[in-house]
C-alpha cells in the first residue's frame, strides 16, 4: 500500500533555517535533534525538510524519538517512517502522528513493533 492509496495528513514541511526559527534553537542543536532521532526529515524535494506536525509548542514532539527508534529497529528508513507516521493506520484509526500528539504513544509503539 502506498501513501497514494490511503489518506495522508497534510502538513507543512520545514527546512533547516525554518526549524531554527520555529524551535528557537541554533542550527547545531537542530542538527543534533536530527542526529538523535528527536526529529526526522526527508530530502524529497532537494533540501532536507521536516514535517511541521513533528513540532509542538516550539519543541520536537517528545514521544517522536522513541517511536522513530522502534520504526528504525523494524527496518524503516527515515522516509518510510515519515510516511507511516503521516498516513492513516487502520489499527489506530488515525495517522500515528495524530495519535502521538494526543498522548497515545504506547498504542502507536505497539503497532510499530508489530511491523517488524
Amino acid at each position: 500500500m502506498t501513501a497514494d492509496d490511503v489518506s495522508r495528513i497534510d502538513t507543512e514541511w520545514l527546512t533547516l533555517p525554518e526549524l531554527v526559527e520555529a524551535l528557537g534553537e541554533p542550527l547545531g542543536r537542530v542538527r543534533r535533534f536530527l542526529d538523535e532521532s528527536q526529529l526526522i526529515g526527508s530530502r524529497r524535494d532537494g533540501a532536507l525538510k521536516v514535517p511541521a506536525v513533528f513540532i509542538v509548542d516550539g519543541h520536537p514532539l517528545a514521544s517522536l524519538r522513541g517511536t522513530v527508534i522502534v520504526l528504525h529497529d523494524a527496518g524503516f528508513s527515515d522516509d518510510e517512517a515519515i510516511d507511516w507516521l503521516l498516513t492513516e493506520e487502520e489499527s489506530i484509526g488515525i495517522p500515528p502522528i495524530e495519535a502521538l500528539r494526543a498522548g497515545r504513544k504506547a498504542e502507536v509503539r505497539r503497532v510499530a513493533q508489530a511491523l517488524a
